[in-house]
């Protein structure tokens, strides 16, 4: 795509909005001052990508909430490190390991913050850091609350890094299975052989996942018992960020009463 063509497209984006509504090919050509044909042609590719329908009743053309999307998962972000902030700092007291706070981008996570153990040997990583999401403890509790083409991606960039790295497709659907039906997300030296990690999915006020807090050291002392031991307060650590952003927890399902049996049981009497 040609810079003259991005620059069409964004300008068709930004006048479907300001008309507030459906608009047809020859009053944008109207309002931009475009040949009809060009027009179309970039409203096409703007309904191909998800951006823009088309009704074919009438012909004319709407924006859906591609944008919104978009545009709220960039809100999220700019309002989620302070928010999340003294909670990231309440779990590096509480550990003395580094403490992470990921988002998702295309497959890999972003460090958004980050809080450095006092320990002289120490998990390294920066802010604006990439690591793979299927390899890391908050990618893995990000990719496992993301929708099936997402996952798909992931799969299909599954290579090894460590002698411990999931590359068989089959284990890792697995595993994110596991993480949405626990919460909670283990890296055993799949990145980096010698570092480990928990980390637990965050929620916007929607009930999105749009982020993972988690901990990561060496694994001498981030060992498999101490990493069960810690996902409680990781978890909760999750929710409170969770709760602060607008997120409320739905009730646990309520038990259900005894049935009632509408036949006598007949119970066996020793003699």
């Amino acid at each position: 795509m040609s810079n003259k063509t991005l620059l069409k497209g964004l300008r068709l984006i930004e006048s479907l909005v300001q008309m507030n509504g459906q608009c047809g090919v020859s009053e944008l050509s109207r309002e931009l001052r475009l040949p009809k044909s060009n027009v179309h042609r970039v409203l096409e590719t703007l309904v191909e990508g998800g951006y823009a329908r088309n009704d074919p009743a009438t012909g004319r053309y709407s924006l859906t909430l591609r944008l919104w999307e978009l545009g709220s998962c960039l809100v999220s972000r700019v309002e989620l490190r302070p928010v999340a902030a003294p909670h990231l700092r309440a779990l590096a007291r509480g550990f003395d390991e580094t403490v992470h706070l990921s988002v998702l981008d295309d497959g890999e996570v972003i460090y958004l913050d980050i809080i450095e153990a006092e320990q002289p040997v120490r998990a390294y990583t920066r802010v604006g850091g990439r690591a793979p999401a299927s390899c890391v403890a908050t990618g893995k509790a990000l990719l496992a609350f993301q929708g099936t083409d997402a996952i798909a991606r992931a799969i299909a960039r599954l290579e090894p890094h460590t002698a411990t790295t999931i590359v068989e497709p089959d284990r890792l659907v697995a595993e994110l299975e596991r993480i949405r039906r626990d919460g909670i997300a283990f890296n055993h030296g799949e990145w980096r052989a010698s570092v480990c990690g928990v980390a637990a999915p965050i929620r916007d006020s929607a009930g999105t996942v749009v982020a993972a807090v988690g901990i990561s050291g060496p694994s001498s002392r981030l060992t498999p018992e101490r990493m069960i031991a810690s996902a409680a307060t990781v978890m909760a650590t999750a929710r409170a960020i969770s709760h602060d952003l607008g997120y409320i927890e739905p009730p646990a399902p309520a038990a259900r009463p005894p049935q009632r049996r509408d036949r006598p049981v007949s119970v066996a009497v020793p003699r």
